[in-house]
């Protein structure tokens, strides 16, 4: 393991797309929980959605690198999306967990909504026991719902989850998503490299 490398946060998500409410909690991710670097992981094939229409994961990609690129403490995988099969979140932590070596400390960013699925995901006890996670969440959130949806958790894992509260997390990829499709303003949602990719590329043209 690199010596200067001791805290990492992953950055899972579809991004489809990225946007400022991603940026603005993998920052605010890296401040409070003095994290060395965050790694954007895009999801390639996530099992939770697989009814959903998911863009082309190149286009995810490249959307995401071009938002990350001016923060030199971000960095982007293809972990998940060069996997093939669907993209668990327990086989992601353990690649990285190979890869930097076990004394590494990582933390894994996500929204609150999706912890509160946390219990149907694979292997959730070898995950908890693997990494801690970051719960984002919009300012209001009752975290007594989160607490209640993990209660059935033991103890020890519930002590590896924390919140953090991101005003940003009110943008949503949907309501980009919908915006683009109605030819309604994206301006200031996200970055302006990625907002002229959607449009450069067709993306988003149906909802």
């Amino acid at each position: 393991m690199n010596n200067q490398i001791r805290t990492i946060g992953l950055m899972g998500g579809t991004f489809d797309p990225i946007h400022y409410g991603h940026l603005v909690t993998a920052e605010a991710a890296r401040c409070e929980f003095n994290l060395d670097r965050v790694i954007f992981v895009p999801s390639g094939h996530p099992p939770h959605k697989e009814s959903m229409r998911i863009t082309d994961p190149r286009h995810r990609f490249l959307m995401t690198l071009l938002a990350i690129t001016t923060n030199p403490c971000f960095e982007i995988s293809r972990e998940e999306m060069d996997r093939p099969g669907p993209s668990f979140t327990v086989d992601t932590v353990k690649s990285f967990l190979e890869l930097y070596g076990p004394e590494v400390k990582l933390y894994f960013i996500t929204g609150a909504d999706a912890i509160l699925e946390i219990l149907t995901w694979k292997n959730v006890e070898k995950l908890m026991g693997s990494c801690y996670f970051i719960a984002a969440t919009r300012p209001g959130y009752q975290l007594e719902e989160l607490q209640d949806c993990l209660q059935d958790l033991p103890q020890k894992y519930l002590d590896r989850i924390f919140s953090l509260t991101v005003p940003a997390m009110a943008i949503s990829s949907t309501d980009i998503r919908y915006r683009v499709a109605n030819n309604r303003t994206i301006k200031y949602l996200l970055p302006e490299t990625v907002e002229q990719y959607i449009y450069k590329n067709k993306l988003y043209t149906v909802f």
